[in-house]
C-alpha cells in the first residue's frame, strides 16, 4: 500500500512539473511572439497625445462632412473592420476611424472605461487631430453608447447618426446576462495556447465567420486583423468596457432627449434567426430622434458592414447629403 502511494505521489509531482514546464514555455513563446508582432504592427494613420497617451486616428476622403466611425466591443482593429465602408465613402466625404484606448494602434490607459471618459477622449482626439464638425457618426454594436453620448455632450457638433446593428441604450441597461471575468481565457492567452490555435486555418476561418469571412477585406488587411486580434485580446481596457456597459448605458438613458438630427438604425436579420427582445429594442431605438428610421438588412449577421457595405455606405451618404 505504501509503495503504491509513493508511486502515485511521484506521478503527481512529475505531472505537475511537466504542466509547469509547458506553461512556462508557452508564456515565453507568447512574449517572444508579441515582441515580433509589434515590430511589424505599425500605425495605419497617426498617433495623437490624449491625456498623455497615444491615441490612433485614420483619416481620408474629401468633402464638407466628416464621417466618424465607432467600432463595436472587442473589434481589435477598427481600421480593418471599417475598410469596406470608408473606401466607398472617400470620394464623397471625409472620414475618421478612431481606436479607443486598448484597441487598434492606441495605447492602453489606466483610466476606467466610464462612458464620459471615453467620450471626452474621442472629442479631444478629433480636436487635436484637426477634424472639423459637423460629424456624422457611424456606431457599430456597443459603439452606439459613445456615439449617443457624444451627441448629448456636444450637440452642436453632430449632424446625424447611423447605427450598424448598434444596441439601444435601453437594451444594454436592461441586459441581464452575467459578465464573466474570463480567467480561463486569459490563461490560454498568456501561455500562448490561443496563438498556437491560430496557426490553424480552420480556427482563423471560424473566428471570422461572424464577419462574413472578411470577404470584402484585402488580404494584407486580413493579416493586420489577425495580428491585432492576438495583440489586443482581453486587455484591461476591453475587459473594463464590458464590465461598465450597464452603468454606461444608464448614464446615457438618464440623459435621454430625442435628437433633432436624423438617426438611421440598420438592424441585422441574423440570417433568419429570430431574437424578439433584440428586434423589439431595435424598433424602439427610433425614439431617440425626431427624424429616425429603421431598416432590417436581410441575409446579414451582426457585422452588417461586412455583408452589405454597399447598402451601409449608401445610407451614410444619404444622411451626409441632408
Amino acid at each position: 500500500m505504501k509503495k503504491w502511494l509513493n508511486r502515485l505521489w511521484k506521478t503527481v509531482v512529475i505531472g505537475l512539473a511537466v504542466i509547469l514546464v509547458l506553461l512556462g514555455s508557452g508564456a515565453i513563446y507568447e512574449q517572444v511572439s508579441i515582441r515580433k508582432d509589434l515590430k511589424s504592427y505599425t500605425p495605419s494613420g497617426n498617433l495623437y497625445k490624449v491625456d498623455g497617451k497615444n491615441m490612433h486616428l485614420f483619416t481620408g476622403g474629401q468633402g464638407d462632412v466628416t464621417v466618424v466611425f465607432a467600432s463595436g466591443w472587442g473589434t481589435a482593429n477598427p481600421y480593418v473592420d471599417f475598410s469596406p465602408l470608408y473606401e466607398k465613402l472617400a470620394p464623397h466625404v471625409k472620414f475618421a476611424v478612431y481606436d479607443r484606448f486598448g484597441y487598434g494602434y492606441s495605447d492602453t490607459t489606466d483610466k476606467k472605461r466610464n462612458i464620459d471618459t471615453i467620450t471626452n477622449e474621442i472629442h479631444e482626439l478629433l480636436k487635436v487631430s484637426g477634424q472639423k464638425p459637423p460629424y456624422l457618426f457611424v456606431g457599430h454594436s456597443l459603439g452606439s453608447l459613445e456615439t449617443i453620448r457624444f451627441a448629448q455632450k456636444y450637440p452642436g457638433e453632430v449632424k446625424g447618426i447611423v447605427m450598424v446593428d448598434g444596441g439601444s441604450p435601453e437594451y444594454y441597461y436592461n441586459d441581464t446576462d452575467p459578465v464573466l471575468d474570463g480567467f480561463g481565457k486569459k490563461l490560454l492567452i498568456k501561455t500562448g495556447v490561443i496563438r498556437m490555435l491560430f496557426h490553424s486555418d480552420s480556427v482563423i476561418e471560424s473566428s471570422r465567420s461572424i464577419r462574413n469571412g472578411l470577404k470584402f477585406v484585402p488580404d494584407d488587411l486580413k493579416k493586420i486583423d489577425l495580428t491585432a486580434s492576438l495583440l489586443k485580446l482581453e486587455n484591461a481596457n476591453i475587459q473594463d468596457e464590458l464590465r461598465q456597459f450597464k452603468v454606461n448605458a444608464k448614464i446615457v438613458v438618464d440623459d435621454k432627449k430625442p435628437f433633432p438630427f436624423p438617426l438611421t438604425v440598420l438592424t441585422s436579420d441574423y440570417l433568419g434567426v429570430k431574437n424578439d427582445d433584440w428586434n423589439k429594442s431595435e424598433a424602439e431605438f427610433t425614439s431617440w430622434s425626431l427624424l429616425a428610421k429603421q431598416y432590417v438588412v436581410k441575409d446579414t449577421e451582426h457585422y452588417i458592414h461586412q455583408y452589405r457595405p454597399d447598402l451601409v455606405s449608401d445610407e451614410i451618404l444619404s444622411l451626409a447629403k441632408r
